[in-house]
């Protein structure tokens, strides 16, 4: 009893050391033998594979809420979806390329399914590893059930089933999320259609729902279209300018070189669309504003008049409402006609010397933006007013229009309107 504190130790004698080649060859061999339990066990899954699903099913049931809802509305879908994804997993488990490829190949099929479907992804992910595991404990249970001793075998390779199983919830992500991005392309590329559309006046009356519905806009009520020359720090989705009445929305497109803008103007004024806009002479951002039409039927008309608001719209810059440059519009819409009334008009100062063509034309301008205010034009051009009256008085004789008489006034001003519109071009 002297001696029963105390630790015994057992001095065991040396034992020579496995050489390398032989611990090589019995390593080998030990992997051998695990991947035949494991094909072996694979193999009688296979053979039970209704009943593999159906155990899955049950799992499924319990354990996951989408699965839930998915097999009391659709059971008959959800199981055949988890027996081709298993029949699939198991027989790559076998160690064939082509039905590991499969099994990808499955994988991915059934995540894009999902994602189509509005499914959560981790549901789909959590379905994939209860799966996962209801395979090892069937692999477990089946090689117990022949040979208890080749359990220990599968020990082995328990990190290749588990690799398998990490591997296709990651394909399965992948597969998802690009299926997401098709879609998400697939609407903005519909939504962008049916916009174009509406723009072109192509849009079938029956149709206009489902447009009015895809694009978040009222069916009926007042539109507008803004068109901008430069690229619009607004143009994006429905972004409004600060400042923009409440209640208006609108809808950028790009069409090129100009962002054109369909507004549901509601019952704002298009004047207070305009002041949101705010671009100034010099500013370089030419914007036209269409007059207000009534329902989505008419945006292409609405788009047509913005498209002629922006060519009236200086170069430098600015906004232009069409409905307060309807002369302007008309020259504009017959091109034609304004340069014919121009040359027949003004040619008279047209065929002049340059220097002095422009003296002629660019005051009589002045005078007509002056409201006919001769000391106005002056303090303007940096001269004198009988200078002003003098320079009219020779428009006068060399056109042989009197500016007293209204019509030959109308026949100037639109003369000059369609030269300085025309010569833009």
């Amino acid at each position: 009893m002297r001696n029963a504190g105390r630790s015994q130790v057992r001095v065991l004698p040396e034992q020579p050391a496995v050489p390398p080649s032989r611990a090589g060859r019995s390593r080998s061999l030990v992997d051998a033998e695990a991947l035949v339990a494991l094909h072996r066990a694979a193999r009688e899954l296979l053979r039970d594979l209704p009943g593999l699903t159906d155990r899955l099913m049950a799992v499924l049931r319990v354990e996951e809420p989408t699965y839930r809802v998915l097999l009391e509305n659709d059971a008959a879908a959800s199981w055949h979806e988890a027996h081709r994804s298993l029949e699939h997993s198991v027989g790559s488990l076998l160690g064939s390329r082509a039905t590991r490829d499969a099994a990808r190949s499955c994988s991915r099929k059934i995540a894009s399914a999902w994602a189509e479907q509005g499914r959560p992804l981790e549901a789909l992910l959590h379905a994939f590893r209860l799966g996962g595991s209801l395979v090892w404990q069937a692999l477990l249970a089946a090689t117990s059930r022949r040979d208890p001793e080749d359990v220990r075998l599968l020990v082995h390779v328990a990190g290749d089933v588990w690799a398998f199983v990490d591997e296709h919830c990651a394909i399965t992500a992948d597969a998802y999320r690009e299926a997401q991005r098709r879609q998400a392309w697939r609407r903005e590329n519909h939504i962008r259609l049916m916009t174009a559309a509406l723009l072109e006046g192509t849009t079938r009356i029956a149709e206009l729902p489902e447009a009015a519905a895809a694009l978040e806009l009222p069916e009926q009520g007042r539109y507008a279209v803004v068109a901008v020359s430069a690229a619009s720090p607004f143009a994006a989705g429905h972004a409004l300018p600060v400042g923009a009445p409440p209640g208006m929305r609108i809808l950028w497109h790009a069409g090129g070189t100009v962002e054109l803008g369909i507004v549901a103007v509601g019952d704002a004024r298009l004047e207070q669309l305009a002041e949101a806009f705010g671009e100034r002479p010099g500013s370089g951002r030419r914007i036209g504003i269409s007059t207000a039409v009534e329902g989505l039927a008419a945006v292409g008309e609405a788009r047509r008049q913005a498209e002629t608001a922006l060519r009236i719209c200086p170069e430098a810059g600015g906004t232009v409402l069409l409905r307060d440059h309807l002369a302007s519009a008309l020259l504009v819409a017959a091109p034609e006609l304004g340069a014919a009334l121009a040359d027949r008009v003004l040619g008279p100062l047209l065929v002049l010397e340059p220097s002095d063509r422009d003296l002629l034309l660019d005051t009589l301008a002045a005078w007509l933006e002056c409201d006919g205010s001769a000391q106005r034009a002056a303090e303007r051009l940096y001269c004198h007013r009988n200078t002003v009256l003098n320079r009219l008085r020779r428009c006068e004789q060399l056109t042989g229009r009197s500016l007293a008489r209204p019509a030959d006034l109308v026949d100037v001003s639109l003369a000059l309107t369609a030269r300085g519109l025309l010569h833009r071009r």
